[in-house]
């Protein structure tokens, strides 16, 4: 079980950098071989090097997406650098210069390039960052985030060979591809064994990457298939990756047991987490008193405004017990961070003017002791 939380946990494990966790993953590893393979329809890449389960999801999420980038020429910087490596030997060092060169290059015909631009010079130093915090090169001379004020300045780097390892490999070609809808279409030449074993690993994927599942139709070939064979789902899932299968009628939660838990988590002890606890309280007991009307795929539809309101009478209710920056936070910031932090863990759906509340929100919730006021009161 370990072994399979580990790779879930880790974009990988390089034996130079953790050898001892590298040796125990690989000894463990053929247990839970099959389990990637079948059920979550995941290659793993083991060999001398790394150990790698290739994690595609059932659906593309927007926290999916790499945390330190902050725009999409972060991320077509970051494809031209895999290019640029690929071409490169183990080992071999290669100037910024050279580099950047080849990005102009390369990015021409996608999206515009222009150093003299202290966005554009910020997106190569993120990307740049990211590349040697994954060990993809390392620096021998320089600094990469000095780039963020000038190009005027040289770096050496040496690839270290593990970029070729950062893509995933996908069974089909995908020159074809326009969307990244088009990722999550089922094979059209597949017979029904094919589309068969494709939904068993769309919802071990879900399950297993994603904070829930849902479904709107009763008919739903997902939520038939997780319905009929939840035993076998939670067997398999508690076996490999600990936790218990919650199944609602339009929803399913793989929820992690207390001190048993990988990679991040919601609840945490932090104070976003904390007053998201809080306003999901509020968010029930509106729902519960019938001021918010809930759908019967179990999502509730709000305003823009109708949202914020209700998280700033929370606010007024216990802001007192939220840290100074959250207390006095712009309202409009608020409301975004809280609606981002939601909709990371899909709580939330944004649908132009219009929110959707889904259940993750019902599932977990906090409270205040009741006499919270009153010990507030006395501090005063």
């Amino acid at each position: 079980m370990e072994a399979a939380k580990t790779l879930m946990e880790h974009c990988w494990i390089d034996k130079k950098k953790n050898r001892e966790l590298y040796a125990k993953v690989r000894k463990e590893l053929p247990r839970c071989q099959k389990f990637f393979r079948e059920q979550l329809g995941w290659a793993l890449v083991n060999n001398e090097r790394i150990l790698k389960a290739e994690k595609i999801p059932a659906h593309a999420e927007s926290y999916m997406g790499i945390t330190e980038f902050t725009e999409v020429r972060d991320y077509c910087i970051f494809c031209a650098v895999l290019i640029f490596l690929e071409d490169k030997e183990d080992q071999e060092q290669f100037l910024l210069s050279e580099l950047v060169d080849m990005l102009e290059l390369q990015l021409k015909d996608v999206i515009p390039v222009d150093w003299t631009m202290f966005t554009h010079r910020k997106s190569l130093v993120r990307v740049l960052q990211f590349c040697e915090a994954r060990g993809l090169v390392e620096v021998y001379e320089g600094k990469s985030e000095g780039l963020g004020s000038t190009m005027e300045q040289e770096v050496l780097y040496e690839n270290t060979g593990l970029s070729r390892y950062m893509a995933v490999n996908f069974p089909y070609g995908l020159s074809e591809f326009h969307s990244w809808k088009d990722f999550e279409k089922e094979p059209a030449d597949g017979d029904g064994t094919d589309r068969g074993h494709y939904r068993i690993n769309r919802v071990y994927r879900q399950l297993a990457a994603a904070p829930a599942m849902y479904w709107n139709r009763a008919d739903d070939p997902d939520g038939i298939y997780l319905k009929n064979q939840r035993q076998w789902i939670q067997k398999n899932m508690k076996d490999y990756l600990g936790g218990e299968l919650h199944v609602h009628k339009n929803a399913a939660f793989f929820v992690m047991e207390d001190g048993n838990c990988f990679g991040e988590r919601h609840p945490r002890e932090a104070m976003l987490p904390e007053l998201v606890l809080v306003f999901c309280r509020r968010i029930r007991e509106m729902a519960e008193k019938g001021v918010w009307e809930r759908r019967p795929d179990e999502r509730i539809p709000v305003s823009c405004d109708t949202f914020r309101q209700a998280l700033l009478e929370c606010r007024k209710e216990y802001g007192k017990a939220w840290s100074k920056e959250y207390r006095e936070m712009e309202e409009g910031k608020l409301a975004e961070a809280v609606l981002s932090y939601m909709k990371g863990w899909m709580m939330v759906e944004e649908q132009g003017e219009q929110i959707l509340i889904c259940p993750a929100a019902g599932k977990t919730e906090g409270c205040y002791p009741e006499d919270f006021q009153i010990k507030e009161n006395g501090h005063e």
